[in-house]
């Protein structure tokens, strides 16, 4: 799991789920049960010209940075409840990402 999206899925468990929820998902990533990709120098540069890129629609800096650290690992598929912002972006390692669920 990229390390920027984890700010996003705890505000998402404790508005949705509550905050036990919130503070279960950050003792389990502590615990190690989900790996964290950290952000690269690299991936920084690559999410500011995403963002440039897509600057009409934007895309925001953690999605920006998802796809960033995407291309550099060479993942395809991603898990996410976004799908309008992740459809429209063009990776440059593959014609488009594969979203679940």
């Amino acid at each position: 799991m990229p390390v920027t999206v984890v700010p996003e899925v705890t505000y998402m468990l404790c508005r949705r789920l509550g905050a036990r929820a919130e503070s279960d998902f950050v003792r389990a990533v502590a615990a190690g049960e989900f790996l964290l990709e950290p952000l690269e120098p690299e991936d920084v540069g690559r999410t500011a010209d995403l963002m440039d890129a897509y600057g009409d629609f934007p895309i925001g800096f953690v999605d920006a940075s998802i796809v960033a650290i995407a291309e550099r690992l060479g993942v395809t598929t991603i898990l996410t409840t976004d799908r309008r912002h992740f459809g429209v972006v063009r990776p440059a390692h593959c014609h488009r990402l594969r979203l679940l669920p």
